[in-house]
């Protein structure tokens, strides 16, 4: 009994630290509106923070998000799940299979997560039950998911009129939500362009409107999944599974069925992402349409560090990139260059304040050469506008190395002691 209360006891300690988390999320949050807010006076695109580029935002987001969820749920059980993208494609095929072939988009959302879970089952056999490493798991899976997609493809759509070995059929869509009346009155506050006002009633316009119910779902994931992590028992039994799992073991957890359990559902998560790229985001399932998202969204999760509310802000970051490149091409990420510079003068200011002069002058030549860059150039080249989220997700991921904590045991084989 007494070794149940020990593993209990940590429960009781977190709400402060919570309350803090909430405060620096919403003091970021503002601080990036007002620069946006700030950067959109300046340079005069509207589009920086309209209702269109935030919709935008959230459907490049939200696989990205889906796929990072999976990651963290895997990693904080100590697996690393470099197959997120093969199970993101099980979620694609699956979920726009089902949907047309029913007419029915939720049993496509309920299919797509299914395979995505087997995917995770599969992983969870060959790393758990076997040992085999993680990494050469989850690469197995992305290579025999994509050729077993495309197999799959050529049996099913064969004599389907308006599909093939590389695409499905049109699916059905899910519900499109709305709030009433929120864009009949902050419409008007949206396109006085008054600083701030505006681009948070712009902001709000976009997160409730036009809305997918899947969307809604996948936002709601994130928070789910802090809740049970970090609020439950059984999250703080998983994350012990991550971290150490022989002190884990010694105090009654089941080390195996945790990590089942959380490769499972690292799977179901990233086969959701999948089921909205081909239904939500798209409507047909296409192939190779994942682009590489699992990949960015392990990217994500680990810019997060390990944390749902930091993922959601990575893949934010990627999504939001993405929109202003495919909306207002090299125009609007030019001028994200005027942002970035002074974001690396303000680190640089930090820096010396540490006393790591190095690196302070190494932000202050970077600032330098941005600001050159943006004030003798009217717009980037359509070449480099269209890979610049995987730039700002590699320059965020460098940025943000030096405070990373990942679970102590992750990636590491284990084997139950025996007795």
């Amino acid at each position: 009994m007494s070794q149940e209360l020990n593993v209990m006891r940590p429960v009781a300690k977190p709400p402060a630290r919570g309350g803090r988390s909430v405060w620096r999320l919403l003091s970021l949050f503002g601080a990036v509106l007002v620069a946006l807010a700030g950067l959109r006076i300046i340079t005069g695109q509207d589009m920086l923070t309209d209702a269109g580029t935030v919709r935008t935002t959230i459907t490049f987001a939200v696989p990205i998000a889906m796929a990072a969820l999976g990651g963290l749920w895997a990693e904080r059980a100590g697996i690393i799940n470099i197959g997120l993208e093969g199970m993101m494609i099980l979620g694609t095929w699956f979920g726009a299979y089902f949907a047309w072939s029913t007419g029915d988009p939720w049993m496509g959302l309920i299919a797509g997560v299914l395979a995505g879970m087997a995917g995770g089952l599969l992983h969870a056999i060959a790393t758990v039950t076997f040992a085999v490493d993680h990494i050469v798991s989850g690469v197995a899976i992305n290579i025999l998911m994509l050729g077993a997609m495309r197999y799959l493809s050529i049996l099913v759509y064969a004599d389907v009129p308006g599909a093939g070995a590389s695409q499905s059929p049109t699916t059905p869509r899910f519900p499109v939500l709305d709030v009433p009346f929120v864009a009949d009155a902050l419409g008007p506050v949206a396109a006085g362009g008054v600083p701030v006002v505006a681009d948070l009633a712009s902001l709000v316009i976009g997160l409730t409107t036009r809305m997918s119910a899947l969307t809604v779902i996948a936002i709601l994931m994130i928070p789910l999944t802090y809740l049970v992590l970090w609020r439950t028992s059984f999250g703080l039994r998983l994350r012990s599974v991550g971290e150490n799992p022989d002190a884990a073991e010694s105090l009654g957890v089941p080390v195996y069925t945790f990590k089942y359990i959380a490769v499972v559902i690292s799977g179901g998560l990233a086969g959701m992402g999948g089921v909205f790229l081909s239904i939500v985001a798209s409507q047909i399932y296409q192939e190779g349409q994942t682009g590489g998202r699992g990949y960015i969204g392990l990217a994500a999760m680990i810019f997060g560090n390990w944390r749902p509310g930091g993922l959601a802000m990575g893949a934010g970051l990627f999504g939001y990139t993405d929109a202003l490149q495919i909306r207002g091409g090299g125009a609007a990420i030019h001028a994200l260059l005027l942002l970035l510079a002074a974001v690396l003068l303000l680190a640089a200011l930090w820096q010396i304040r540490h006393d790591r002069k190095g690196l302070a002058i190494a932000g202050v030549i970077a600032a330098v050469l941005l600001l050159a860059w943006y004030f003798t150039t009217d717009s980037l080249p359509r070449e480099l506008a269209t890979y610049s989220p995987h730039i700002a997700t590699l320059l965020v991921l460098s940025l943000a190395s030096q405070r990373l904590r990942p679970p102590a045991g992750i990636g590491k084989q284990w084997r139950a002691s025996r007795s």
